[in-house]
């Protein structure tokens, strides 16, 4: 038998942490990084971005750590996060989380183009704007395109991924690791822990979970896994549709 394991994200019951990791790069396509301008943005929506002249931005609600805005041009519409306070590097593993998504050609993700630095400090993105309908899709449909782009997101690497990156604000550690049980002890459940421990000083919580993680492994008996490309805080916060009704997954935090 043949198992794609997900994770389901632990991040809501634990705090953001105010510091991330350092973000590693691999040989990977580098995700493009803008220059340092008054408003970067803009320049690169008038120049890469192909528009002649901004004829509006308005804010766009639905995120609780970065300010989001629409930006609408004579080229199309382009969908903008700022966060005054962090730097490129959550912004850059973002992108490169969209962008595997997206090259599997499966399931709808808007495609990220640009992540830079503010002028007077903090990080932007510049994504597709997507027109978003009235529901989170046909939830049948969701599943089928999710199964499509684990089948099609396949690693030779194990698991993990080529940077870390965050749940939220939380950092997520994704160094390859070639056992899928050693891999989601250490840097999912025991890393968890580990955080609630440093955060509240339950040491009971800590203990219990380190005995879940020494007994994981018959859990998994009889069981082939396979690595294979997950969004990694998948919750309904992060789905949506188009206006076709066409599923729409967001804010990811690949593995």
């Amino acid at each position: 038998m043949v198992a794609h394991v997900g994770l389901i994200s632990l991040s809501a019951s634990l705090p953001s942490m105010p510091c991330l990791p350092r973000i590693g790069f691999t040989k990977r396509r580098p995700f493009p990084m803008a220059a340092l301008s008054d408003d970067p943005v803009q320049e690169w929506i008038l120049t890469e971005g192909k528009a002649t002249q901004i004829t509006g931005i308005r804010p766009v609600g639905g995120g609780c750590i970065n300010l989001a805005n629409r930006y609408d041009t004579d080229a199309g519409s382009f969908f903008v996060k700022t966060n005054r306070s962090i730097g490129p590097s959550m912004f850059e593993a973002e992108a490169i989380g969209l962008d595997a998504m997206y090259e599997t050609r499966t399931i709808r993700v808007p495609k990220p183009f640009k992540v830079g630095p503010l002028r007077n400090g903090g990080s932007y993105i510049i994504m597709e704007y997507i027109e978003f309908g009235s529901s989170r899709s046909n939830q049948s449909v969701l599943g089928r395109k999710l199964a499509e782009m684990h089948k099609a997101g396949k690693s030779d690497k194990g698991f993990g991924f080529p940077v870390n990156n965050t749940v939220g604000s939380t950092p997520q550690i994704n160094t390859w690791c070639s056992d899928w049980i050693q891999f989601y002890g250490e840097h999912r459940l025991g890393y968890q822990i580990k955080l609630a421990q440093d955060q509240y000083g339950d040491s009971t919580i800590y203990q219990n979970g380190q005995r879940l993680i020494k007994n994981m492994a018959p859990l998994f008996e009889d069981i082939v896994i396979e690595p294979c490309l997950l969004h990694g805080d998948l919750w309904s916060g992060n789905i949506t549709s188009d206006k076709n009704g066409e599923p729409v997954i967001l804010d990811p935090a690949c593995y």
